[in-house]
């Protein structure tokens, strides 16, 4: 005798092993897609983009940073840390744009706390709205499981320290990336801040060079030391990790 239809039935059903069950991972990448698009879309509107690409707004905001430095250094973090989130671009317009306003000592500093910040944001977002759905595809393939889960404080370390060294990859897209590894938050924050050091100072110090005609000498030198400091590294890290990874 058939069992009479309940109005809970269906819904029940749907929850436990239905569109729920079968879906339900992808509800975070979802949302996340979507409030990335809506939160681009007011930063667009309300010229964020224009903060690190138009030259006329960089020279109307350095007038204003003479005048109302801290109200400048503030409205500086806040941009940058949303453009670290929002906007696919290079670390090194973030660098530039601060040496520019600030000079090459606060400009580096303002730089690095600012970058840092958005860096933990986007890697807690991905961490939360993208780990659960996107780990388990990218673990389909050995390359990928191995160097960046099966040795997370390893091989993903090394490779966070290449890609902070050299400001140039998309700033927001690697941050999101890093938070889909096993990599933990206080050494992304810790190697973040640290490694991004020569790459941010190189820049920033080099920007405030060429918009300062009676420092520049001193401070071009400046940011060529940077550059050595940079080079140097990179070949340590190529002959102590790619290197020997590639021979392994």
């Amino acid at each position: 005798m058939a069992q009479p239809y309940r109005c809970g039935d269906g819904a029940a059903a749907v929850t436990k092993g239905g569109f729920f069950a079968s879906n339900g991972k992808w509800l975070k990448p979802a949302a996340f897609a979507a409030a990335l698009t809506a939160l681009y879309a007011m930063s667009r509107h309300m010229g964020l983009t224009e903060c690190f690409a138009d030259s006329g707004y960089i020279d109307g905001f350095r007038a204003y940073a003479a005048e109302h430095y801290l109200s400048a250094a503030l409205i500086y973090v806040a941009a940058t840390t949303a453009g670290c989130v929002l906007l696919a671009l290079p670390g090194v317009c973030f660098a530039i744009v601060s040496g520019v306003l600030f000079g090459p000592v606060m400009g580096t500093l303002l730089c690095l706390v600012s970058a840092t910040f958005g860096a933990v944001l986007s890697f807690l977002a991905g961490r939360f709205f993208l780990k659960d759905s996107v780990k388990p595809m990218l673990e389909k393939s050995p390359v990928l499981k191995r160097f960046l889960f099966d040795n997370a404080d390893g091989s993903a370390l090394v490779l966070l320290m290449v890609t902070r060294l050299l400001p140039v990859f998309p700033y927001n897209l690697q941050n999101f990336a890093y938070g889909i590894t096993d990599v933990g938050l206080l050494p992304y924050t810790i190697y973040t801040f640290v490694f991004m050091f020569p790459g941010v100072a190189l820049f920033t110090v080099g920007a405030a060079g060429l918009s300062d005609a009676e420092n520049r000498a001193g401070l071009m030198c400046a940011a060529a030391v940077f550059a050595v400091m940079l080079a140097l590294i990179g070949v340590f890290l190529y002959k102590r990790y790619l290197k020997r990874g590639r021979a392994a």
